[in-house]
């Protein structure tokens, strides 16, 4: 291999053809005598970038008429925020599903705003599985209902979207991308870049029009999604060279034949690494099969003493960032996009290898 596979939760690794673009690019972005990061944001040139990113984005994900598509600073976390200062619309309540580090930390900053109602938890288990449609107990006047499909730490992902009457907000920082997705189902989508998207730095915002212009007086505007629909989110100097290299990585996924051949190289991934996983005696996954994560697999060691000694193993052979979150401990393997499947089948071989050894 040319490079080692990175296998970081995120920032993430991106992918091979895009980052050789952009060196290609780096000095003189098609003819223009500048780099990107040099550009104005309001010339002629980036403003062609943006659009085009835009398009191809809502080209991927078939985004309907009546939505719109912005990019922000501030990653997911601001959003945490951002969310109840603008979805409120003159309501008190949420709802919430908290299943895991990240629905935690949204709980924790709505809370800030408004009456926060945990329609369903899973926390007693350990954050192991996602509720059930029939678990959720939903509030007759929660002004949306807000969830994590992916949780990038446990490892744990939603195996269907929620039913909601109310509208349905979702934090798909880690999943957005990876697979096709029926936006129409959602009012609001949010994602932090730095997993399918693209560099950290930005943050996409899809939501209904319907839903826009309704922030309480006091909010600022940076804080307020109408003024960055108003302007084409260049109220303020975007992260521009985060935009386009997110617009490289959509024409990449283009080129590759959209979300629906992505999603099927995803999904060979992670049933690839989870069955060695299951077919060992010596690696172990504590999720629940059906609510395991496409994206982020985490495992232990029988011995947790060789943890240090598999992490150091594994480095030296080329796979980077395999430990596992201090809360969980043990092992994550993020597979995102832009890991080849050549990378999950030499992390596998390279697991097998050391059982074979250790075990």
């Amino acid at each position: 291999m040319s490079r080692p596979y990175n296998f970081s939760a995120g920032p993430a690794m991106l992918p091979e053809p895009v980052l050789q673009r952009a060196q290609e690019e780096m000095l003189d972005w098609h003819g223009s005598g500048m780099c990107v990061a040099e550009m104005s944001h309001r010339g002629k040139e980036f403003m062609a970038i943006a659009e085009q990113a835009e398009q191809d984005l809502r080209d991927l994900l078939a985004i309907p008429d009546g939505y719109r598509v912005l990019f922000l600073q501030g990653g997911a976390s601001l959003q945490f925020a951002m969310v109840p200062m603008n979805l409120l619309r003159g309501r008190n309540r949420a709802d919430y599903l908290n299943t895991g580090s990240w629905s935690k930390k949204a709980i924790s900053e709505a809370r800030k705003f408004c009456d926060v109602n945990l329609a369903a938890s899973t926390e007693d288990g350990n954050f192991t599985r996602a509720p059930a449609q029939t678990e959720l107990s939903l509030s007759a006047d929660a002004a949306y209902l807000h969830y994590t499909p992916n949780e990038t730490i446990q490892g744990v992902e939603f195996p269907y979207i929620p039913e909601s009457s109310a509208p349905l907000v979702a934090d798909m920082s880690s999943t957005l991308l990876s697979r096709p997705l029926d936006v129409a189902r959602f009012g609001l989508i949010y994602a932090g870049a730095q997993k399918n998207i693209g560099p950290a730095g930005l943050a996409l915002v899809i939501l209904r029009e319907e839903l826009i212009g309704e922030a309480p007086d006091g909010v600022p505007a940076m804080l307020d999604y109408k003024t960055h629909a108003d302007a084409g989110s260049m109220y303020n100097t975007p992260p521009t060279y985060s935009w386009y290299l997110a617009g490289l990585v959509f024409q990449w996924l283009k080129d590759l034949g959209g979300l629906e051949a992505m999603g099927r190289i995803n999904q060979r991934k992670a049933e690839k690494l989870y069955a060695a996983i299951d077919g060992s005696g010596f690696y172990a996954n504590p999720v629940e099969p059906a609510a395991r994560s496409w994206m982020n697999v985490p495992f232990t060691l029988a011995n947790p003493e060789l943890d240090a000694e598999f992490l150091a193993g594994a480095k030296d052979a080329g796979f980077l960032t395999l430990k596992g979150h201090r809360s969980v401990g043990g092992m994550r393997a993020s597979i995102y996009n832009a890991m080849p499947e050549e990378g999950v089948d030499a992390l596998i071989a390279f697991m097998a290898e050391f059982e074979r050894t250790k075990g």
